[in-house]
């Protein structure tokens, strides 16, 4: 049989109850995780036409080669 709270008969239980609802800090939530792996962040950019052409020439993985180029023209690795 589940617990649940018996409503409050007086008038005093009813306003030491709205009391403690105004006065308890409320739990901290749960940290959120996200579904994209840490250090990406989904962005939209323009890129001529020919430049992404030339990345999706070689097929899947175009979006990690862009990266690194941008990376590298960054002089981050």
């Amino acid at each position: 049989m589940a617990y649940t709270p018996r409503r409050p008969a007086s008038g005093k239980e009813r306003a030491e109850a709205l009391f403690k609802a105004a006065t308890t800090k409320p739990a901290e939530p749960k940290p959120k995780t996200n579904a994209i792996p840490t250090g990406k962040e989904l962005v939209s950019i323009r890129i001529d036409r020919d430049v992404l052409a030339h990345f999706q020439d070689d097929g899947p993985g175009w979006q990690e080669r862009i990266n690194a180029a941008l990376r590298d023209a960054a002089k981050l690795d």
